[in-house]
């Protein structure tokens, strides 16, 4: 390329020199930019001012379904947690070599991180459930799945920010997730199989007529965290926030239109919680699976996940009275379940042996929100997903 000056006067020798080469090196810097494009084409590079308990600050995108563009993460940070809840499957039987959940175990384990020490609270479902939006222990009613839906009666309060006593729908005074999110003016949606009305419930003190799967109507009241909590109840925003599952699909064609936090909880067959179904299909995670493959790629595709999403996949408990070892505040009596992790903010086919539970998932939605950590989330010791999860500032 040959440049052109044109001077409008003599310039002696060494000025008429140096001011040639300061105009070439400025031509050459422009040529340089044409060349690589507008700025902000690169690897995209984490926001440094946000963090996560533990995270690391090295860039890195997760393995996306085939036929689709890799996640960009082009936020810098985590904007929208996606939670999948399935039940009831001891680690081995889900993460074995023998999985009955081969697109699980084998298709979406290389896209992501597994959690290889990820324990349930208690038995049965439902303080799993709440222990993932509340930090509250389980009580009697919650460990037998809340048959009745019971109001529940204090007693009395200890550390780390627990209500004592008994019963299943908790006072006002008791905080959320969902409360936290709302106040902070961030959005949150539950979306739950079959429940068809929003933020459907038993009456209060009434018999839980959702325990066992109907032809048509498979969802469980226990499987919904959020209608346990009488700020979520009595609230107008319930039915705008607890709603069918149907309505997920609508919601994830724009990253403005997808809640910040999405929590999904399928029917009683596509959990795997019931073997076989009611209206004939297999269940256990052979159902479990075949619904992931179904609707996970709907996710992973979605413009809020590509553009800084996170998907946790786990389970509420292990099956049989399998519990954990100690030294994990809040406990592990529902047993080792491991938890699947999928991101742009993780490095692929990737695990990790560090101990977690369903607190620790609480407490790193609540830092990822920059949110403080409720009930046991909040205890001395109880680890967040950090720099063995997240390979990036999230």
């Amino acid at each position: 390329m040959r440049l052109k000056m044109k001077s409008g006067g003599r310039v002696p020798g060494r000025r008429r020199s140096r001011a040639v080469r300061v105009v070439v090196a400025v031509a050459l810097a422009v040529i340089s930019t044409a060349c690589q494009g507008p700025s902000g084409g690169g690897t995209p590079v984490p926001d440094p001012t946000t963090t996560i308990t533990g995270s690391s600050p090295s860039p890195t995108s997760a393995s996306s379904p085939p036929g689709s563009p890799a996640p960009t993460a082009a936020a810098g940070k985590i904007g929208h947690v996606f939670v999948i809840n399935l039940e009831n499957q001891s680690y081995n039987k889900t993460w074995g070599p023998d999985s009955a959940a081969p697109y699980l175990s084998q298709t979406l384990r290389s896209q992501g991180v597994l959690l290889t020490q990820y324990y349930g609270v208690a038995h049965h479902s439902n303080p799993n459930y709440l222990a993932q939006i509340s930090g509250q222990a389980s009580n009697p009613m919650t460990r037998n799945d809340c048959t009745t839906y019971a109001p529940f009666i204090q007693t009395g309060t200890a550390d780390p920010g627990q209500v004592l006593g008994s019963g299943c729908v908790y006072p006002a005074s008791v905080p959320t997730l969902a409360g936290q999110l709302s106040d902070a003016g961030k959005t949150w949606k539950g979306y739950m199989e079959d429940m068809g009305t929003p933020c459907r419930h038993p009456s209060p003190g009434a018999k839980d007529n959702s325990q066992n799967a109907k032809i048509n109507d498979q969802y469980a009241t226990r499987h919904n965290p959020f209608v346990y909590f009488t700020s979520i109840t009595s609230s107008p925003g319930c039915r705008d926030n607890v709603v069918d599952y149907s309505n997920l699909a609508k919601d994830l064609q724009s990253a403005a239109t997808t809640p910040d936090l999405a929590y999904v909880s399928p029917n009683l067959c596509h959990d795997g919680h019931d073997s076989p179904c009611v209206d004939g299909q297999p269940g256990g995670l052979e159902s479990a699976d075949l619904w992931l493959k179904e609707q996970v790629p709907a996710i992973l595709n979605s413009p809020a996940y590509r553009q800084d999403g996170v998907l946790v996949i786990t389970f509420d408990e292990a099956d049989g009275n399998a519990t954990g070892p100690s030294g994990l505040p809040g406990g592990t009596a529902g047993g080792l379940v491991g938890a699947l992790v999928l991101s742009p903010f993780t490095s692929p086919g990737t695990s990790s042996g560090t101990m977690y539970n369903h607190y620790s998932l609480l407490a790193t939605m609540e830092d990822i929100f920059s949110l403080p950590r409720l009930g046991y989330a909040a205890a001395p010791g109880l680890p967040s997903f950090g720099p063995d999860v997240f390979s990036a500032h999230p």
